[in-house]
């Protein structure tokens, strides 16, 4: 597993950014988001993570996940989305940062994959991987895919920390691969506000058609999750799963404040002028002002 060509740590990672306001759209916006990116690359190597040893009941609980087959494949299908893009971004930095996101789509794969040889998770075998449509379609897919799965994702996470469904040992092993979701959503949205402010006018009703389009299409897919959980079958998105998994009496008011808080509290390290996902935790509190405090699942 390399590092894209182009990856260099050093190339402006000590740029002290000027302070003040600066306009969406902007080169000092593009620079800011994409440094930001690159310049908290954590380093860590999929090969060398130590897991710990877990007792019989937590690898019991751990191993009849029924995740396992589907987070794998999510993450092969989004390095390849995510690079598609990257080979067709002619500015060197912005190209840069997205082959920088792609590598760290598919060290999540290694990752989860070596997790699974670890603990003796059998795999169903793995499709071909194919980019999914065009390069900015398949790009916009994934990036706001994972603003919906990492919103919930990092609930899902702290409740699970909290319950102690997961032991802490594998909790802090695993805790990158969840800030690094973090960082790829926080740079995906200002991507988009990036993108739309710097193409011509005449191409932005098209883009905003593409924007509806793949909501209306990850609506869809999600439609299609929720019948595929009701059938049994295993789905596509392991953030509905794993919330099945975790608890079948999951307060849905208390998780989506939970949600909320870590979504803020994961964004708050990063440059304030950035903009933050809004769509779905502005969705997730307008559905949350109108839950019973004990509302169930």
């Amino acid at each position: 597993m390399n590092l894209p060509s182009t990856f260099n740590p050093s190339s402006g990672a000590e740029a002290a950014f000027a302070e003040g306001p600066i306009r969406l759209g902007s080169d000092a916006h593009k620079t800011l988001f994409c440094r930001t990116l690159i310049d908290t690359f954590d380093p860590y190597k999929p090969a060398v993570i130590d897991w710990p040893a877990l007792d019989n009941e937590a690898l019991d609980r751990l191993v009849h996940l029924p995740i396992w087959d589907i987070a794998v494949q999510t993450e092969g299908r989004a390095r390849l989305n995510v690079a598609s893009y990257a080979a067709i971004t002619a500015d060197p930095l912005l190209r840069e940062a997205i082959e920088l996101n792609a590598f760290e789509e598919g060290r999540h794969k290694h990752v989860l994959s070596n997790l699974v040889a670890a603990y003796g998770i059998a795999l169903a075998p793995e499709p071909q991987y194919v980019a999914q449509g065009k390069p900015e379609w398949a790009f916009m897919v994934t990036g706001y895919s994972e603003c919906i799965d990492s919103f919930f994702a990092f609930g899902l996470f702290e409740t699970a920390k909290r319950s102690g469904f997961f032991p802490a040992a594998l909790v802090d092993t695993f805790e990158p691969v969840i800030q690094e979701e973090a960082r790829h959503i926080l740079f995906f949205v200002n991507w988009v506000a990036w993108h739309r402010r710097t193409m011509p006018l005449w191409r932005r009703p098209f883009f905003e058609l593409k924007v509806l389009a793949v909501w209306l299409f990850l609506i869809w897919e999600r439609l299609g999750i929720a019948r595929d959980i009701e059938s049994g079958v295993q789905d596509n998105n392991f953030t509905v799963t794993g919330a099945s998994s975790v608890g079948d009496d999951i307060d849905v008011a208390e998780l989506i404040d939970i949600c909320l808080a870590e979504n803020n509290r994961r964004m708050s390290s990063y440059d304030k002028r950035l903009l933050r996902p809004f769509a779905v935790p502005a969705l997730a509190g307008l559905a949350r002002r109108f839950m019973r405090p004990k509302a169930r699942r």
